[in-house]
């Protein structure tokens, strides 16, 4: 069999995406998790909180309700539904530092969870702080030479 009947035989077998479906609920629960780090916002601010101080008890407030659904096995769940939905980004990093501590546990504390906590968000964390490091050279040099 060469790659074009493989192509076609894989092609012939794959269950078709319902894409509209999926981008719909994707945006519901994208949405969803929006609107609901704007209504801790708005708590932590009627309840006479600074709004910088707010943003970020709104902000810790959905890491750590992430976490503990990813723990309890519900993130799962609720991303099967809502697929890319729950990749916005706060939830979704902290789903992917859970996960990979919870997958490694049994590797015990410090070569499991320790060594390969950040397996998945490393890189992220690593092209974040990379990229920060070069816009910062590029603007300061554009402000130095332009202005």
């Amino acid at each position: 069999m060469d790659k074009q009947e493989y192509k076609e035989y894989v092609e012939g077998r794959m269950k078709k995406s319902p894409i509209l479906k999926n981008c719909f609920h994707a945006f519901l629960m994208g949405g969803a998790i929006c609107t609901l780090g704007q209504a801790f916002l708005e708590l932590y601010m009627v309840l006479g909180v600074e709004r910088a101080t707010a943003s970020t008890l709104a902000s810790i407030t959905l890491i750590f309700l992430a976490i503990l659904l990813t723990g309890l096995g519900v993130f799962d769940n609720i991303a099967r539904l809502a697929g890319a939905g729950t990749i916005v980004p706060i939830t979704g990093f902290a789903n992917s530092v859970a996960s990979s501590a919870l997958d490694t546990k049994s590797e015990g504390y410090v070569l499991g969870v320790g060594a390969k906590i950040f397996t998945i968000a490393g890189p992220v964390i690593l092209f974040g702080t990379m990229s920060g490091v070069l816009y910062g050279v590029i603007y300061y040099l554009v402000t130095a030479l332009g202005g």
